[in-house]
């Protein structure tokens, strides 16, 4: 199991990221509640990471914080939540957000997320409602994303967040949309993104 990477990033196409460790390049899924704080390319990073192991493929996710895995591996144990639905939900909003939702039942928000129905948003109510208070409602609900990193290629930013936002679980139609009302023409691909999750969050 590999369980953290240290290195440099060479290169980040939200939600992936590479990172260089000792010469071996490592593609890693991040939810974008970590990539918003990422440093910028070529600069020293360390993620705590989870393997996926699949048939087809062995998947890591990395997180910046402790907290961000615990509630990606307790959400993996919830009936119907794989890997991507779980990283489209701390994408689609933070620690402290996702569990406020929990604590209120506030079925409404969780359906907001992509993948997520009424039923498989009333699931995650009813089987994460203990294991938020095991993950500790202070820890869990003390931090909120970061700025964004530093600009990587703002002529492709449109682009890259539609790809990003596609990777996420949105259909493209929903992705280009979102991505588009978001898009104001300076702001950066993660910009783009954490404004058109910030917004259909917001309802």
């Amino acid at each position: 199991m590999i369980g953290q990477l240290r290195g440099r990033i060479l290169a980040k196409h939200p939600p992936q990221v590479l990172i260089d460790v000792g010469g071996v390049g490592y593609e890693v899924e991040a939810p974008m509640s970590t990539f918003y704080d990422l440093p910028g390319i070529g600069e020293p990073v360390t993620l705590i990471t989870h393997l996926v192991v699949r048939e087809d493929a062995h998947v890591l996710y990395g997180f910046l914080r402790e907290r961000d895995r615990a509630l990606f591996r307790s959400l993996l144990k919830v009936t119907g939540v794989g890997a991507k639905l779980a990283l489209a939900i701390l994408s689609g909003m933070d620690a402290q957000r996702f569990a406020l939702c929990i604590e209120h039942e506030d079925i409404t928000a969780l359906s907001r997320l992509p993948g997520i129905g009424r039923k498989t948003a009333q699931r995650l109510v009813m089987e994460m409602k203990d294991r938020i208070a095991e993950l500790g409602g202070g820890p869990l609900a003390a931090a909120a994303a970061g700025t964004a990193a530093a600009p990587a290629g703002e002529d492709n930013a449109l682009a890259d967040a539609v790809s990003a936002l596609i990777a996420l679980g949105y259909r493209p139609t929903d992705a280009n949309r979102m991505a588009r009302a978001a898009d104001d023409g300076a702001k950066t691909s993660e910009e783009l993104i954490r404004a058109a999750l910030k917004a259909v969050s917001a309802g």
